[in-house]
């Protein structure tokens, strides 16, 4: 990640902002050099070599201003930083570690296949595949949906602790896609209980779009989720001969990745 101060602008920021400070968040953010890194407070003090203490302060002062987003005990890049380029990035790492194995589950299936990634409360769709039985679904590459109306979003979700779940979604879950969608957020966090349950495996049945029905897998790097899959059937179509092929999907792509990660 490139270093968010440099010697040309230390000089213009010295009088604005007290130098050590920069300095220290420099290193805490130099510290997610992959766009899909995710790091505990540990791993960042030992990156930094700042105090724990300092550390954690300086942390949940760039989870506030959205640099970094916290899930559980892990840190990774928030909506500020994605946005100065490692979005890009981290879709392409994401697309490349899952294209072979999405596009083969597609043929095999003949039905269309998400790749997603979680966007603040919504699913952001990074790729697709398939059709090949000739319905056609309106979701659509860089096209954005509520994560709790869908099975790729609640499948991310159930990995993240409830207190994010809670910050995200408990003001925005009323506005539900169908008559089908989860509106109330005690029901979402059963529903992210059953998911864990299910070894991760999520359903939605008209959640999204009255029509149609999706089975959904996290995707994970050494650390965590960092995006899901999804196939997509007609809404009265049978889910349960589609679970085993999305797990083992999931887990094809999350092997890839963890097997690139510098923490594997």
């Amino acid at each position: 990640m490139t270093a968010l101060l440099t010697d040309d602008c230390a000089v213009n920021v010295q009088n604005t902002l007290p130098l050590s400070m920069v300095e220290r968040m420099t290193l805490i953010m130099e510290a997610f050099d992959r766009p899909l890194a995710r790091l505990t407070l540990d791993e960042v003090t030992q990156h930094t070599g700042l105090p724990r203490s300092t550390a954690h302060r300086i942390l949940d002062q760039l989870v506030q201003c959205r640099w970094l987003i916290h899930a559980k005990t892990h840190y990774s890049l928030g909506s500020l930083a994605l946005t100065l380029g490692g979005r890009e990035l981290a879709q392409h790492e994401l697309r490349s570690a899952a294209s072979d194995t999405l596009q083969a589950l597609a043929l095999r299936t003949g039905l269309y296949v998400h790749l997603a990634s979680l966007a603040g409360s919504e699913i952001y769709y990074l790729d697709m595949f398939g059709g090949r039985n000739g319905h056609r679904v309106p979701s659509q590459v860089g096209g954005r949906a509520p994560a709790h109306c869908t099975a790729a979003g609640k499948a991310i979700l159930a990995n993240l602790s409830p207190e994010y779940v809670d910050n995200q979604y408990a003001s925005v879950i009323r506005s539900g896609r169908t008559d089908y969608s989860i509106s109330d957020i005690v029901v979402l966090h059963q529903e992210l209980a059953r998911i864990r349950a299910r070894n991760g495996l999520a359903t939605e049945r008209g959640e999204c779009f009255g029509h149609l029905a999706c089975v959904g897998a996290a995707v994970r790097n050494a650390d965590g989720p960092v995006g899901a899959i999804s196939i997509v059937t007609r809404h009265a179509s049978p889910l349960e001969p589609l679970a085993p092929m999305v797990l083992r999907a999931a887990r094809t792509i999350s092997d890839k990745l963890i097997h690139g990660s510098r923490f594997a």
